[in-house]
């Protein structure tokens, strides 16, 4: 069978993405296949939260030692600890944590009594804003800048590129966020230093440009990256055989990259993307603590401080399971890409 036949009609059948055949046997149709992800996804998170509560608890200290201050007594810990739950076993806690998470409820903070679940949406509308930020723009720059260097490798123009991208590998994330704060808020006072507006959204205007030297801070290691990638792919895509095929039936060089190459370049640079929102999210910690954004990452590093467990294991599972997710669309990405994964079991 040829043809894309999960794209609408009114979509048509792109030129660039081809005519590939699909495999008469295995692997089932799409839908099976979906749902054999989703049940893998849904194991996998149930294991990271066995993992993420369980390494948790092998911190020394807890949260009742930090509200009992350095001068109480064992008995008052004791009793703090009672009062918290965390006397309880831990297959106990576990449950009763685990139990809440399932209907959305990550707990109650042991240190402020303030509900995690709140907190953590809260910190969401500032870093989610800013990991999706910092990804678009990475990639608005790396994808076209990645596809130049690989078709210009041999001009000075694309050993430019190629080294510029190797530079950015090489800079840490905060010295580029202190350079731009130095340059646009300090020098220029274009931008704020740092900080969020304490209202929030409310005021969109003045939310988005306090995300934007932090965005442009993620993007820069983000885009070195995935330039890198893309320029691989290109390449390899531009020496393979049905390139220089098309090329022998009057094509050019760019027509044949954009009716047959896109497609099979796209292949590995998703699986770096997949890969790199994790690098994201970390970077998002330093980041944040960098310009004094309330995001997750800013939350997470004061909540391992103060040993409040419950925060924490909330804030790791959260960010785990968006990496999970996102796997579990790059997963998916790749057989829409590649129908010959369709056959694979």
């Amino acid at each position: 069978m040829l043809g894309w036949p999960w794209l609408p009609e009114w979509l048509g059948q792109p030129e660039w993405l081809g005519q590939p055949e699909w495999p008469e046997r295995g692997g089932g149709p799409m839908a099976v296949i979906v749902l054999r992800r989703l049940g893998l996804l849904v194991v996998s998170l149930f294991v990271a939260s066995l993992l993420v509560f369980a390494l948790l608890r092998l911190l020394p200290g807890d949260a009742a030692d930090v509200l009992a201050g350095t001068s109480a007594s064992p008995d008052q810990v004791l009793r703090i600890r009672h009062e918290i739950g965390a006397d309880r076993s831990l297959p106990a806690q576990y449950l009763h944590w685990i139990g809440g998470v399932l209907t959305g409820d990550f707990g109650v903070s042991a240190l402020s009594g303030a509900s995690v679940s709140a907190e953590l949406s809260e910190k969401l509308r500032v870093t989610a804003p800013l990991v999706g930020g910092a990804t678009l723009l990475a990639l608005a720059v790396a994808v076209p800048l990645g596809i130049l260097a690989a078709a210009r490798h041999r001009r000075a123009s694309g050993v430019a590129l190629s080294a510029l991208s190797q530079l950015g590998l090489a800079v840490p994330a905060f010295w580029i966020g202190l350079m731009l704060v130095t340059v646009f808020a300090v020098d220029w006072r274009l931008l704020p230093a740092g900080g969020f507006p304490a209202d929030g959204w409310a005021d969109p205007v003045a939310a988005v440009r306090a995300l934007v030297l932090p965005a442009v801070t993620l993007a820069v290691v983000e885009a070195a990256v995935l330039l890198r990638f893309v320029r691989s792919a290109t390449l390899e895509v531009l020496h393979a055989d049905f390139i220089r095929t098309a090329r022998s039936k009057g094509l050019t060089r760019g027509q044949a990259l954009r009716r047959h190459g896109i497609r099979n370049a796209a292949l590995p640079v998703v699986s770096m993307l997949g890969l790199e929102f994790a690098t994201l999210l970390l970077g998002a910690v330093v980041v944040e603590n960098v310009f004094a954004l309330p995001g997750l990452g800013e939350m997470l590093v004061a909540d391992i401080g103060n040993r409040d467990l419950v925060k924490v294991q909330g804030t790791v599972l959260l960010v785990t399971a968006a990496v999970l997710v996102v796997g579990f669309g790059v997963d998916l990405a790749h057989r829409l890409l590649d129908p010959r994964l369709r056959g694979a079991r």
